[in-house]
């Protein structure tokens, strides 16, 4: 049986950093649960918003997060309301701490694995062939500059009585070596006939560790 590790994680340390930095043995366990209902929190009240993911950095009684999204301008809303608003929420959840909220835009979104999985479940939830979907999409990222993408859905598609897996692959992705750039982005389509889900990777380019983090 293959045994699968997440390109991310693999990369952390090499040419990745971690998207939450804090030191905190003691308060470990709380401050994750913090950090997972901060990003529930932004996805669920932004979800139409293009969200790729959000960074958080924290010092004693202060947590700056930063929002990595497609349409900055949803985000912030109408004379900032939106992001007033996020932000009196956030420091509700963070039992009053202070939380600074910046924006930054994600210029390229089919270079974003993230954002490219959650294209396809959009299609796949308004109906459109999966077969299609993929392959309009791994075109859309290959025109971008994308070295190579891998689309893998996996589900009940097209409406059928067993489930199953298909993939559609355009270019390389390495995913053994660690010097190659691979953004990895889950997402999950909820369909009449069930839960589909969506997974992508997206070879953007070799990096190597002593140029630092890159993306």
């Amino acid at each position: 049986m293959g045994q699968k590790i997440h390109p991310y994680g693999f990369r952390l340390g090499v040419i990745k950093e971690w998207r939450t930095r804090a030191y905190s043995p003691k308060q470990y366990k709380d401050l994750l649960h913090e950090d997972i209902a901060i990003r529930k929190l932004v996805k669920k009240q932004f979800h139409h918003a293009g969200i790729s993911h959000v960074e958080i950095e924290r010092a004693t009684r202060r947590a700056k997060v930063t929002i990595h999204t497609a349409r900055p301008g949803i985000v912030i809303g109408k004379k900032g309301e939106s992001i007033d608003q996020l932000r009196t929420a956030l420091k509700d959840l963070t039992g009053g701490k202070e939380v600074v909220v910046t924006i930054e835009e994600v210029k390229r979104p089919n270079l974003n694995a993230q954002l490219v999985a959650e294209n396809v479940a959009g299609q796949l939830m308004r109906r459109i062939s999966f077969r299609r979907a993929m392959k309009k999409t791994v075109q859309a990222c290959m025109k971008d500059g994308a070295l190579g993408v891998k689309i893998q859905c996996a589900g009940r598609l097209g409406g059928s009585e067993m489930s199953r897996t298909e993939w559609y692959r355009e270019g390389r992705v390495p995913l053994h070596t660690l010097r190659a750039d691979i953004d990895y982005g889950l997402a999950e389509a909820q369909t009449k006939s069930g839960v589909i889900g969506v997974k992508a990777w997206v070879f953007r380019g070799e990096v190597f560790p002593e140029e630092g983090e890159k993306k």
